[in-house]
């Protein structure tokens, strides 16, 4: 305590002190690094002088100085007396007058030039201007020249506590982590203070905290803002104002001070665990309710926020766990509860689930405050609805034989109401599904029975819908896909394969292989197809040809002789049986056609016609072809030519002579004279012209003098 009043007392001595110094009416200062002199005098006491100055061996000092003090804010009556320049030429007698010039010279500052007292005649601040330089001379009075050279001198403002601390950058704001542990770093303030922070304290800031206390506190020099309690809750009180002040004079009693804020937000952390609003929940639902629709929401409530008050939700126990599934909902912050099978109130009228709300981002901080879950009971009730007949089956696979007689019974579909009502069940055929109408059934029982033949080489498999209709409300319908698979019966016999034409060389030799064929048969046994090949009974002993059976089932035919001439036997027919494994076996003959062909050493087929023996050596059958053609073609042109020349030599133009007048027309009609001649005009029928009424002449009387029944 003695020590802050010595310090105190300092403090406020201090500008009195300087002032005390400054305001002598003359400075004599003699720095080391200038100096003016100035003399004035007879020239007997200029001897004397100089004598004196060279028994001294120094010369001697004018007027010395090199800066001035003045004080801040100085608001007195008068205009301030800053300090008086002299010179040692001056003895008094008025002849020097002392002129100033530089920094504010006549408009701050005043010199008396007979005295050279300087005044500041103006309020001076230091934060706008710290000193001044200027410049003094001394000049003979009457002439105006100078006595020495001007000298350059500064007049310092010396400071005052006129400035109280100002916080630039406020009112600040800053966050720190709910339950933070005592003296955690929220943030730090700035205050700055325009005084001279070299001289005294005036600059020297101390901080502390006026309002904001017991939670924060401050440092006073650094104005670092700590947490002043542990533990504070967000949930409790999220925000906290502080009132934070800066004072200077090193905080003293007489010290100028500012103030700001600063506004401290708790953030969140995961310190609560959910909790669900209620412990019981109820719900209905129908039982004919879609799959995925949503039946309920729960709700687990955290008193914490954003990603902290996050939980998911779970089925842990019950007896529709396989029914019901849970969902979370990201923006609600709830439980969704949907149905995820079929619902049968017949079967059970009511489900009990617990399900489980849990934090999905748990901070291990706080683990130990507990498990950060919370759990309900749900009660579902089933409601009973009025449902579609149910099918014994979700679909069904018939079996019927191709060969199968009409009416005759397929199989059968069954269905039922499953209310506790259990209306009848009538059922019918989707005729979209069966357009040729090939099955009925039956409405009451639904056997389903063959309304035309099957076909299984045409069609294998049928597929129908059956509809199932409740009697007492037509609305509930259902509907159930039945695939009829067609069974194949031996009904078709094997046939050649394919049109067989086989072509046997005249220079053949025995056992040659002329041709190989395989049969098809449409019937599809189980066990595939085997086929057997045989010869007509009466064709046993051909003398000409044999077969071979292959393993691939396929039949192989052979010459047994050579020498085949194709002038004695130009074709062969050959009558084969095939006959199938099927129960009973069927069979079919099918004839193979053989015919005798000239060959190439080789065996390469040349010519299988008989005229191709009668052909001149060395004129192959294409030559005589062309020049058969060309022999037509001359003969086309001799007969069109003549036919030409005969048109040409007949007259194009009929002549009078021979005009068609003279053709004799017979009739048996009596003639009636002149009147019948002028009424019938035969030139109508020489000329059609004539029946538009254009005729060349007047041939009216062409038939005059024809005597009557001419003939």
């Amino acid at each position: 305590m003695p020590e802050r009043l010595a310090e105190t007392l300092v403090d406020l001595w201090t500008p009195l002190i300087i002032l005390w110094i400054t305001l002598p009416t003359c400075v004599y200062m003699a720095p080391m690094n200038q100096a003016y002199t100035l003399t004035t005098g007879s020239p007997l006491e200029l001897s004397r002088q100089s004598e004196e100055l060279r028994i001294l061996n120094r010369s001697k000092r004018g007027w010395v100085w090199n800066q001035m003090f003045v004080l801040e804010e100085f608001s007195g009556p008068e205009p301030i007396l800053v300090g008086r320049l002299h010179t040692d030429l001056d003895p008094g007698s008025k002849k020097i007058k002392y002129i100033l010039s530089g920094d504010g010279a006549g408009t701050i500052f005043q010199i008396n030039d007979i005295t050279g007292d300087i005044h500041a005649i103006k309020r001076l601040d230091r934060e706008e201007k710290a000193e001044y330089t200027l410049t003094a001379q001394a000049v003979d009075w009457e002439t105006n020249k100078p006595l020495e050279p001007p000298s350059e001198f500064i007049i310092k403002v010396q400071d005052i506590n006129d400035n109280a601390p100002e916080f630039l950058n406020g009112p600040y704001h800053a966050t720190v982590p709910e339950m933070s542990i005592l003296g955690t770093s929220v943030t730090n303030v700035t205050a700055t203070d325009a005084d001279d922070p070299v001289y005294g304290n005036s600059a020297k800031l101390v901080y502390s905290i006026l309002e904001g206390q017991p939670y924060f506190s401050i440092e006073p020099e650094t104005a670092i803002i700590k947490t002043a309690l542990p533990n504070m809750d967000r949930e409790a009180k999220e925000e906290y104002l502080v009132v934070i002040q800066a004072k200077d004079m090193g905080g003293h009693s007489g010290g100028l001070s500012g103030t700001t804020t600063l506004t401290v937000t708790l953030t969140d952390v995961n310190d609560n665990p959910p909790k669900f609003a209620q412990s019981l929940y109820h719900f209905s639902v129908p039982e004919d309710v879609v799959l995925g629709t949503a039946i309920g929401r729960v709700k687990a409530n955290d008193q914490d926020i954003g990603e902290n008050a996050q939980s998911s939700y779970d089925i842990i126990d019950g007896d529709g766990t396989g029914l019901f599934e849970i969902t979370s909902d990201a923006q609600a912050q709830d439980g969704v509860i949907r149905l995820r099978k079929p619902l049968d109130f017949e079967t059970k009228k009511s489900y009990t689930l617990k399900v489980e709300a849990a934090n999905i981002h748990i901070d291990p901080r706080f683990s130990g405050r507990g498990p950060f879950k919370d759990t309900a009971t749900v009660k579902i009730v089933v409601e009973d609805a009025d449902e579609p007949p149910v099918f014994s089956s979700p679909t069904y696979l018939l079996e019927v034989h191709e060969n199968a007689a009409l009416n005759s019974v397929i199989g059968q579909v069954t269905a039922r109401d499953p209310d506790i009502t259990s209306s009848p069940i009538r059922f019918s055929i989707d005729r979209h599904t069966d357009l040729e109408r090939q099955f009925n059934i039956n409405a009451d029982d639904g056997k389903i029975t063959l309304a035309t033949p099957l076909d299984r080489e045409l069609s294998v498999w049928h597929n129908i819908t059956i509809i199932a209709t409740e009697i007492r409300n037509h609305s509930q319908i259902s509907r159930v896909p039945v695939a009829i698979k067609v069974l194949d019966v031996n009904d078709n016999a094997p046939e050649f394969a394919a049109e067989y034409e086989a072509f046997l060389c005249e220079n053949g030799k025995p056992g040659q292989v002329i041709q190989t064929v395989s049969a098809m048969d449409k019937d599809d046994p189980k066990n595939g197809h085997y086929f057997l090949y045989s010869l007509l009974p009466e064709m046993v002993n051909n003398p000409n040809f044999t077969i071979k059976k292959n393993e691939d089932n396929s039949l192989s035919i052979l010459a047994k002789h050579n020498g085949f001439n194709r002038q004695k036997q130009e074709v062969y027919l050959l009558p084969i049986v095939i006959s199938d494994s099927g129960n009973p076996p069927l069979s079919s003959t099918s004839t193979l056609t053989i015919r005798v062909c000239g060959c190439t050493n080789d065996g390469v087929v040349q010519s299988c016609n008989v005229e191709a023996y009668v052909l001149p050596i060395g004129l192959s059958m294409g030559a005589l072809i062309a020049i058969l053609a060309c022999i037509i073609l001359l003969l086309v042109i001799v007969v069109l030519f003549v036919t030409l020349r005969r048109h040409k030599n007949e007259p194009l133009i009929i002549k009078d002579d021979e005009d068609v007048r003279e053709n004799i027309i017979r009739y048996d009609d009596e003639g009636g004279g002149e009147e019948d001649t002028e009424a019938f005009d035969i030139a109508t029928l020489q000329n059609p012209d004539g029946i538009n009424g254009f005729l060349p002449h007047d041939r009216r009387g062409l038939l005059r003098g024809i005597p009557e029944n001419a003939t």
